[in-house]
């Protein structure tokens, strides 16, 4: 089995991935590193291990963070180059 490290991630060749499935999968399992699986040396498919924690929600999480002091539509009385054609 052929496995080559970039940096910290293991990549594979989709053959030796297909002949060693389940043990790579066991292996991600219990080290929690990721397997990069390649086709003719290009990245085409990511092994990573799974995770119980839920991620946040990507919509909304910033809830609460901002706040609105005044009216945000209101014209701005100040002059700016690009009124004056410049």
């Amino acid at each position: 089995m052929t496995i080559s490290m970039d940096g910290k991630i293991m990549q594979l060749a989709a053959s030796n991935f297909k002949a060693k499935c389940l043990k790579l999968m066991d292996y991600v399992n219990e080290s929690h590193e990721e397997i990069v699986i390649t086709k003719h040396g290009k990245p085409v498919a990511k092994l990573i291990p799974y995770s119980q924690t839920p991620q946040k929600a990507l919509f909304g999480f910033m809830k609460g963070s901002v706040q609105i002091n005044g009216d945000i539509i209101a014209p701005v009385n100040e002059k700016w180059d690009a009124d004056s054609g410049k």
